[in-house]
């Protein structure tokens, strides 16, 4: 497993190395050259490194799903990541707070998540170390930032992020469908507007 990578990925089981290529091909057709990615012993979950921004990369994932719903066939999740640090409680929570700094604006409301695997870590005492030290509200329903956590044995990636962020390719696929829909409907709607006339 990569020691420092900058996206989590989720895909189906046993598909793991098919999900890596399809990233290869993607990260290579929005000019990132220098792209890694590896499996990281559980089943489902592959994490990669860009050279691009890892907010940038997740953009483009989504608008790619958006013009194309099908691009994709192993990709199921993609989640930017900003740092990765040693995943001790105290490193964690450091990493988190100094994002939270300055990634967190001072009236946006945040939620943390976190996904912890391979580790004695737990939720509750990650999210009551880093949540007791940050003023601002917190919001689980719609929180205007995620603070996500991401622990995979001994490393842990952390993200400061709009939810959005967080590309589900099963959701962008269904809303690409609505916009098709919407489109349509508009389209009819002038086809009988103009014979009106």
């Amino acid at each position: 497993m990569l020691d420092e990578f900058n996206l989590v990925v989720a895909t189906y089981r046993q598909r793991e190395n098919d999900c890596i290529s399809e990233l290869w091909y993607f990260a290579r057709e929005i000019g990132d050259t220098r792209f890694d990615a590896s499996k990281t012993g559980l089943p489902s979950l592959v994490v990669a490194r860009t050279s691009l921004d890892p907010e940038f990369f997740a953009s483009k994932a989504y608008e790619k799903v958006l013009d194309n719903p099908w691009y994709f066939r192993y990709i199921l999740k993609l989640t930017p990541i900003h740092v990765t640090v040693e995943a001790s409680l105290e490193a964690i929570t450091q990493a988190a707070l100094e994002l939270a700094s300055k990634k967190l604006g001072p009236n946006e409301t945040y939620k943390v998540e976190t996904h912890i695997r391979l580790s004695d870590l737990t939720r509750d005492e990650v999210i009551t170390a880093i949540a007791g030290k940050i003023q601002n509200r917190v919001n689980l329903d719609y929180p205007d930032k995620v603070i996500l956590v991401e622990v995979i044995g001994d490393r842990a990636g952390i993200a400061v992020i709009p939810p959005k962020m967080v590309v589900s390719v099963e959701k962008t696929r269904r809303e690409a469908r609505q916009r098709q829909k919407q489109q349509e409907n508009v389209e009819e709607t002038g086809d009988l507007d103009l014979e009106g006339f």
